[in-house]
């Protein structure tokens, strides 16, 4: 059974909306899905069904700034006036929170992908007690001299033209070059995955096609930054099973290679359940990929065996 329903986010003024994937008989464990930018949790709505089916409760909220969880559509893209990286990491908290109040004695498993991922890394420095496990999916890597540089950027020009401009440098900078290597294709979603009813419905979709706020560029790469020195430190549960997921032609994990350094460097800290696997040709949106339902099955195995 699918419901969706809505909460009040930290910046104490957006409802939060966010949708359940309840399954009929025994509940075996609960999921929580962090989506990536411009996009929204529905989009997993295949995926969500999939493990419903299996006996796992899936639930997932739209962030600030996506799907419905915005007070206008001039609001797509925006964060929050205030501490908007910090407010997206407490609706999440938020949300599992409110879920841990319903089952409060099933396994608890975070998935985010592509900015959720960050987002859930970053989490996981803070909150990962009483977790069973992660996913990190569609993930990458930015070193913090990049991310100063984007930051600086996006104060200067939100000095002359205010946060909720939408700067096609900055975004170019972020993501312009994603879609290089598939350019042939005539798609610019072609990067996202080689299942094309799925890009190209993705960019026809007004609540996938609008370009982020300096706002919320800014708070990304706060987030990401954060992120990057809770890693440095050490700041996550060694014990924590961890699956890292991702297609081996995704640009955001260039191309693979981000993904294993992130593994190795895991292994390096003394994380003692960490996994890997990269799907052989296929994009940044595995969960949509041609082969999406080996994907699927894959995770499901992995969660029945941590």
């Amino acid at each position: 059974m699918k419901k969706e329903f809505t909460f009040l986010s930290k910046d104490g003024k957006t409802n939060i909306h966010a949708i359940e994937w309840i399954p009929e008989g025994q509940i075996l464990g609960v999921l929580q899905i962090c989506h990536g930018m411009v996009e929204y949790i529905d989009r997993y709505d295949e995926f969500a069904q999939f493990l419903a089916k299996n006996g796992y409760y899936v639930v997932g909220h739209d962030h600030l700034g996506h799907g419905q969880s915005v007070v206008s559509s001039d609001y797509l893209g925006y964060f929050a006036e205030k501490e908007g990286n910090a407010c997206v990491i407490a609706d999440i908290h938020k949300l599992r929170a409110l879920t841990e109040e319903k089952y409060p004695n099933l396994p608890y498993i975070m998935l985010g992908h592509s900015m959720g991922s960050f987002l859930l890394r970053q989490y996981l420095g803070n909150y990962a007690e009483g977790l069973s496990a992660a996913i990190i999916m569609g993930t990458g890597q930015q070193p913090d001299l990049i991310l100063g540089a984007g930051k600086t950027i996006c104060r200067l020009i939100a000095g002359i033209k205010g946060w909720t401009y939408r700067s096609k440098l900055v975004n170019g900078m972020a993501i312009g070059g994603y879609n290089k290597r598939f350019e042939a294709e005539n798609c610019p979603a072609a990067w996202l995955s080689k299942n094309t009813e799925s890009t190209m419905k993705y960019a026809d979709d007004p609540l996938c096609t609008y370009t982020f706020t300096v706002n919320a560029y800014y708070n990304m790469f706060t987030g990401m930054g954060i992120m990057n020195r809770q890693e440095k430190k050490g700041m996550f549960r060694k014990d924590l099973p961890l699956l890292l997921v991702a297609g081996q032609d995704d640009p955001v994990g260039n191309f693979g290679k981000s993904v294993e350094n992130l593994y190795q460097f895991y292994q390096k800290c003394g994380i003692q359940h960490v996994q890997l696997k990269l799907y052989k040709d296929d994009r940044h949106e595995i969960l949509n990929e041609l082969d999406r339902e080996v994907v699927y099955e894959d995770i499901l195995s992995w969660i029945k065996s941590i």
